[in-house]
């Protein structure tokens, strides 16, 4: 169990504050259950367990919901967690260190939270978001880098990394669009817990969620685009390999017939007995050969 005083910074505590301070206070869901029959506020408090997606209920009293972030790099432990809001308590749980290492980071960049609630919940969104558009340009460098496998041919090592990236896409995409809800839901103040300053402040963050929202979404055409020019290169390798064999076997195929025709073995077919039989028949394949040949180069079938 960690306290946190939410003054002109967040300053740690070592003992529970009085109700009237505004705090912040981080358990896991072990204290939760512990310290639940005696709290009706840890009652209400969403476990990590039931983060499944992002939200914000409101309530008569308070404030309520969910986190969970994508993984970082598609790989690693995500973020879980519930919270509850009240005027002047702020309650996180999680069973990791990912909320305990950003409340760690905002005492020492000592990030400005001026008293609120409020404005603890934006720096706090702020600090959360702080490297978003970073990794989504990381993901567009990763979309350039198949891109230019794919426009030099190299195909075979497309398929596994661009499924990665697409999954990763998305659930980048639908994470920013539950957290807009969630900023809307602050922004609305529907119990007033909030000033008219930090109502603006959450209109700030709704505004730079979207942005990201549009990014991930821009990715995901990208991804798109880049798995339809990766299945035309393939139709392409298909044509390539379909023409080589329509040309092999036209080439062949009068040959078929030559060898279709003097295989019948009839009585009178003269040129089984003729002397020059023999060799007629290959300089005839090969002319047969020859002109097939400079037929499709003349076309430019090949």
């Amino acid at each position: 169990m960690h306290w946190y005083a939410i003054r002109q910074n967040l300053v740690p505590l070592n003992e529970e504050p009085t109700d009237a301070e505004p705090c912040v206070l981080l358990l896991t869901s072990e204290e939760l259950t512990r310290y639940g029959a005696s709290n009706l506020l840890f009652r209400h408090t969403p476990t990590p367990a039931e983060a499944r997606v992002c939200k914000a209920e409101v309530h008569p009293d308070f404030l309520s919901g969910t986190l969970r972030l994508p993984a970082p790099d598609g790989e690693g432990s995500r973020l879980t967690c519930g919270y509850l809001i009240t005027v002047n308590r702020i309650i996180f749980t999680e069973d990791d260190t990912h909320i305990f290492f950003l409340l760690k980071r905002m005492v020492r960049e000592k990030r400005a939270t001026d008293g609120g609630v409020g404005r603890f919940l934006y720096e706090f969104f702020e600090l959360l978001l702080s490297r978003d558009l970073y990794r989504l340009e990381e993901i567009e460098d990763r979309l350039q880098h198949l891109e230019e496998q794919v426009m030099n041919h190299e195909l075979d090592a497309f398929s596994l990394p661009m499924s990665e990236l697409r999954q990763e896409i998305m659930a980048r995409f639908r994470y920013y669009s539950q957290l807009d809800d969630v900023a809307y839901t602050l922004r609305a103040n529907e119990n007033s817990f909030f000033t008219d300053k930090e109502e603006l402040s959450f209109r700030m963050l709704e505004n730079r969620v979207i942005r990201l929202r549009e990014e991930a979404q821009f990715l995901r055409e990208y991804g798109s685009q880049l798995q339809s020019l990766f299945q035309s290169e393939i139709d392409i390798r298909q044509n390539r390999v379909m023409q080589i064999l329509t040309i092999v076997t036209t080439i062949f195929l009068p040959l078929s017939l030559l060898a279709g025709w003097y295989g019948m073995n009839f009585t009178n077919m003269p040129e089984l007995t003729w002397h020059y039989g023999y060799g007629f028949i290959i300089l005839l394949s090969v002319a047969i050969t020859i002109l097939n040949i400079l037929y499709f180069k003349k076309k430019k079938f090949w």
